[in-house]
């Protein structure tokens, strides 16, 4: 059985970098993503709480903010666990294999986006196409 899920949301807080006791890097954080729909002339939304561990975890602190457009790439796991007063709850969690930019920043802070590798160049190492669309390959 596979379980492979995509998300494209906005970021509802700013996401918080965490260390297990294994000093291994874990961030969780929630998007909200639109409904396909709207109800009553209103766009509905649902919250999803996504895990991302060790460099996404990392990237993710980084570069997002509350606010920002995140497409969420990686699978869905369950756990449970034991409340308070002994009642077993259930939680499912997105757990975040990429991460990439998607739209318009909208957060608060404006935080800097990482530089491309140097394999993508610049855009000095383009021209312009003509603008008669007759001789593309495609």
């Amino acid at each position: 059985m596979f379980c492979r899920t995509t998300m494209l949301g906005r970021m509802v807080a700013d996401p918080e970098l965490r260390m297990t006791p294994n000093d291994v890097k874990v961030c969780s954080f929630r998007i909200a993503v639109d409904r396909p729909y709207k109800v009553e002339d209103k766009r509905k939304a649902d919250f999803f709480d996504v895990v991302a561990w060790r460099g996404t975890a990392e990237f993710v602190t980084q570069y997002f903010s509350k606010g920002r457009i995140i497409l969420v790439d990686g699978h869905l796991e369950t756990r449970t666990y034991d409340d308070k007063n002994g009642i077993t709850r259930y939680v499912t969690e997105l757990i975040a294999e990429r991460v990439s930019f998607a739209g318009e920043n909208k957060g608060k802070s404006e935080r800097p986006l990482p530089e491309p590798p140097p394999e993508y160049g610049t855009s000095a190492d383009f021209s312009e196409c003509a603008s008669d669309s007759t001789d593309l390959p495609f």
